[in-house]
């Protein structure tokens, strides 16, 4: 295929919102400059819904042409476009085959910005890094065993070029989450982490997802690919990442963990059906590609998306499940269930049809103290977090207290990516990332990579 090289000029009228969540210090003049590389899902975009001081606008995007190109771009185009603080990107685009080697020659820019085909995304990685640039990339990094080997390859270079790996973790920044993590390092409220047994583990962590779901107020259109965990990668692989993360993130903070903390006790995996007319729905195609075949029974495809893992880190015990349907009910979005259990408390975050599908995290007395005591407590504890994590209260139900957050401190998935790109960015002006982040990705891969063997 002959090479293109053609621009786009996005103009926008106002000046960007830039996130300061990080507390990363504005610069007078940008010192990082991003690359897109192939973007097939919508993340990537997302990672530009806001502007940052720190960022050149001119972004360079090489992939190859095509619907995921074109859909990315269209993305942009509207937050440039936007009537609310428009971004004011300015897009060059580089199409043709060649498209990764050329991005490695020309390398104007010092930031690649991963996020779409999973099957392509690790050795992606591994090249950008034997390059010498940093890497911010969708997850999943890894979605089996091999690409896993690859993955850690990648971090050892990584380390030797002094080039930051670092995968998208937004679920570090929603505020019932930030609240449970919070509340379980008070030992006057929550006590110390149960061990938990693998009927009732130390913490669950549960996700549904949707097929068909809204992004930036329109319908998300998804490629054909997303279907094929061959290539988006299995429940557990894909979105269990977040989860996986967020049970090590929670249960021992700033620590580092070795994979010899990790171990797999049981794993499986089933199907969601997704009949041709839902197919149409939301990738616009009226019949199932060859790729997807080996799913199809019965004229109905079966994704092999969704997933459980019981297994123990740190001699804890943790229950990490993932399932996708087709659509949510109305008013609803993804949600989410945790349970982190400790020798005082519960603290519970429920995000079902009683809290109308919003996350809202509850604290349920173990202590055996009669509630007017715990309460005390759980009231000396939020008046700490509160110098910190200001405006946070709660409210006495049955059997519980309900958090309560202010709508200041929600945000929601879409922003959440603009937060976890301050905390980089943040990371790039220091040269480095915190002790733990990279040892602690490394285990969380390979507890998903357990998981995918032990599955079968």
């Amino acid at each position: 295929m002959k090479a293109t090289m053609y621009a786009r000029l996005f103009t926008a009228a106002a000046v960007a919102v830039c996130f300061q969540s990080a507390g990363m210090a504005q610069t007078a003049k940008p010192t990082v400059r991003i690359m897109t590389l192939d973007p097939g899902h919508y993340h990537a975009a997302l990672v530009q819904k806001e502007m940052y001081d720190q960022v050149d606008p001119v972004v360079h995007v090489y992939a190859p042409p095509g619907e995921d190109l074109d859909l990315h771009l269209q993305k942009i185009d509207l937050f440039n476009t936007r009537p609310d603080n428009p971004t004011r990107w300015i897009t060059k685009v580089y199409t043709g085959s060649d498209y990764l080697e050329r991005m490695l020659r020309d390398r104007p820019g010092n930031l690649v910005v991963l996020a779409g085909n999973k099957s392509r995304t690790t050795r992606y990685i591994l090249e950008c890094v034997k390059a010498g640039l940093h890497v911010l990339s969708d997850k999943p990094m890894a979605i089996n065993p091999r690409h896993y080997e690859m993955l850690l390859e990648a971090f050892k270079i990584a380390e030797e070029k002094n080039v930051l790996l670092y995968d998208i973790m937004t679920e570090r920044y929603e505020i019932t989450t930030i609240m449970q993590r919070e509340l379980s390092m008070v030992p006057e409220v929550f006590g110390r982490l149960q061990t938990g047994t693998p009927d009732q583990p130390a913490v669950t962590k549960e996700s549904v997802h949707h097929f068909s779901k809204t992004v930036a107020g329109k319908p998300l259109k998804r490629p054909a690919w997303f279907f094929d965990v061959e290539q988006e990668g299995e429940g557990l692989n894909d979105v269990g990442t977040h989860l996986a993360d967020l049970v090590q993130w929670e249960c021992f903070p700033e620590q580092i963990l070795k994979t010899d903390d990790v171990k797999m006790l049981s794993a499986r995996r089933w199907s969601t059906a997704i009949a041709p007319e839902q197919f149409k729905k939301v990738t616009g195609l009226d019949s199932f590609p060859d790729f997807l075949k080996k799913d199809i029974k019965e004229g109905v495809l079966h994704v092999p998306g969704n997933g459980e893992m019981i297994y123990t880190l740190k001699g804890h015990y943790a229950k990490v499940s993932v399932a996708w349907r087709f659509e949510p009910p109305p008013g609803a979005e993804d949600t989410h269930y945790s349970i982190m259990r400790g020798s005082r408390a519960n603290l519970i975050i429920e995000q079902g049809p009683r809290q109308k599908y919003k996350p809202v995290l509850y604290v349920e007395n173990r202590s055996g103290e009669p509630d007017d005591v715990f309460q005390q407590k759980l009231e000396a504890a939020l008046k700490r977090i509160n110098e910190r994590i200001p405006g946070v209260t709660f409210k006495k139900g049955e059997g519980n207290w309900e958090i309560v957050i202010p709508d200041a401190l929600k945000t929601n998935h879409e922003q959440h990516f603009a937060q976890v790109t301050e905390k980089y960015l943040s990371f790039l002006a220091q040269g480095r990332m915190p002790a733990w982040e990279v040892p602690n990705m490394i285990v969380k891969y390979y507890t998903l990579m357990e998981a995918y063997k032990a599955s079968r």
